[in-house]
């Protein structure tokens, strides 16, 4: 029987909304368990998205026993791989929660079902595949436009941010070091460049003034 303690108790139900909140973020892909330590029979305490089948009141898993006879193991385990009783693929972490003491009260364990991702990896590849033959000369992409982005994206990176998120300032800094490497005269460079910005055209030449 779990021992009454009401810093345990506290701890508990604050994980209680920590669980919900998890699994509701990450439905329906994600089961959230939240185990009770104090209780090596029983230690499931409550279990969102129920991908693995388990309910309330079952035992703990190996993890969770190490965790109990050991206040050293480690506190958080990541992305792990797992597996459901019915064979999906699984990818988990576990999180342990100590007390005051340094003792496991609880395990906050997520599981999520990689079959759907793996899935979308598939078609996905399917899609991005392209035939190795390119005819002749044929690109979408304006003689140039590519330099002129790397050269924007190159900026940017020595600001430390990205290119949409240059400030007005960095734009104008921006828009002289491409006139002064001879970019502006590149065939539709104010289109690319307002494009890898994000802003309009018009706001590109008004950073060019």
């Amino acid at each position: 029987m779990a021992r009454r303690n009401p810093e345990h108790t506290l701890l508990l139900q604050q994980l209680r909304h920590v669980a919900d909140g998890l699994a509701q973020t990450f439905a329906p892909f994600c089961e959230v368990v939240l185990h009770d330590l104090r209780d090596p029979k029983h230690t499931v305490l409550a279990i969102h998205n129920g991908l693995s089948g388990r309910e309330p009141g079952e035992p703990a898993t190996a993890l969770g026993r190490a965790r109990i006879l050991d206040p050293e193991y480690p506190q958080v385990i990541a992305n792990y791989a797992n597996q459901f009783a019915d064979g999906r693929q699984a990818k988990s972490t576990s999180i342990g929660i100590k007390d005051s003491e340094g003792r496991y009260v609880a395990a906050l364990c997520l599981n999520v079902d990689l079959t759907l991702f793996s899935g979308f990896q598939t078609a996905l590849a399917q899609f991005a595949a392209v035939d190795a033959h390119t005819p002749a000369g044929e690109s979408l992409d304006p003689d140039g436009a590519e330099r002129l982005r790397r050269r924007i994206d190159a900026f940017a990176a020595r600001l430390a941010t990205t290119p949409r998120a240059l400030k007005a300032a960095d734009r104008r800094a921006l828009l002289k070091e491409l006139r002064e490497a001879g970019l502006l005269d590149v065939r539709r460079a104010m289109d690319t460049i307002a494009a890898h910005l994000g802003v309009s055209r018009a706001s590109v030449y008004s950073y060019a003034k």
